[in-house]
């Protein structure tokens, strides 16, 4: 499949993609970056990407806490949004996370919201990771962000209805073969429409066997955004904290 054709690339950058996902909520993910910056010890003099920013809520929000950040997503659409943010210290970029953004430039990369896991093989996922890596700066910091997969196999099938104002969206989520799928359909603009968001059902243990093929050292998995520890039943996330050796 060539760049440009994968069902993120294409679903991204539709406007029924934001119509879905506009009741995000942006308070949970201000306070999720106030603690995780206190926790990691960020400073000023730090360089932060973050890694499929999407609309750069995350990477505003660091900025108006004094950071210089950068953002970097496979959407122009997103990138387009959140471009008008932008100052002298927070920079938004349209790039494809396989591909080498910045050589050993940043102490901190977030990858957050579960942004990982789309791509058809562990070559892929390694070529990502590997570009993390050379992006870090020798001690420097990723921070992960996926659901938990194993209480989201264990919630799977499941179909939901989602009301939106100009939109009913029916999702239907479900496991097929190493992927959690996510099948959403819907009537606008006179069409029957029909996108897959398909994520890696990837699993502690695949991670750390990722993380390691890179040179990227796990150092702790925390389990929501209050940074509560990891539990393989019960958490809603797996957030891994990783330093470059």
């Amino acid at each position: 499949m060539q760049k440009g054709e994968e069902w993120f690339d294409q679903w991204f950058n539709t406007p029924y993609y934001h119509i879905l996902y506009q009741n995000r909520d942006f308070q949970e993910a201000e306070d999720f970056m106030r603690i995780l910056s206190s926790q990691l010890n960020i400073t000023t003099n730090d360089k932060v990407l973050d890694l499929a920013c999407g609309k750069g809520r995350h990477a505003i929000f660091l900025n108006k806490l004094g950071f210089n950040v950068e953002g970097i997503d496979l959407s122009t659409e997103n990138i387009h949004h959140a471009q008008q943010f932008e100052n002298d210290r927070l920079k938004f970029f349209t790039h494809d996370m396989r591909e080498l953004y910045k050589k050993e430039e940043f102490n901190f990369i977030f990858n957050l919201f579960t942004s990982f896991g789309y791509f058809e093989t562990e070559a892929e996922d390694l070529l990502a990771l590997q570009m993390i890596a050379d992006s870090l700066k020798q001690g420097g910091t990723l921070v992960l962000d996926y659901f938990n997969t194993y209480k989201v196999i264990n919630s799977l099938p499941q179909k939901t209805v989602i009301e939106r104002p100009e939109i009913t969206f029916n999702v239907h989520k479900y496991l097929e073969n190493r992927h959690v799928m996510k099948e959403i359909s819907f009537t606008a603009d006179g069409r029957n429409h029909v996108f897959t968001e398909r994520v890696e059902a990837l699993k502690n243990k695949d991670f750390c066997n990722l993380f390691q093929k890179v040179n990227l050292e796990l150092l702790h998995t925390y389990g929501d955004y209050q940074l509560n520890e990891f539990d393989r039943e019960n958490s809603d996330r797996m957030i891994f904290v990783v330093k470059k050796k």
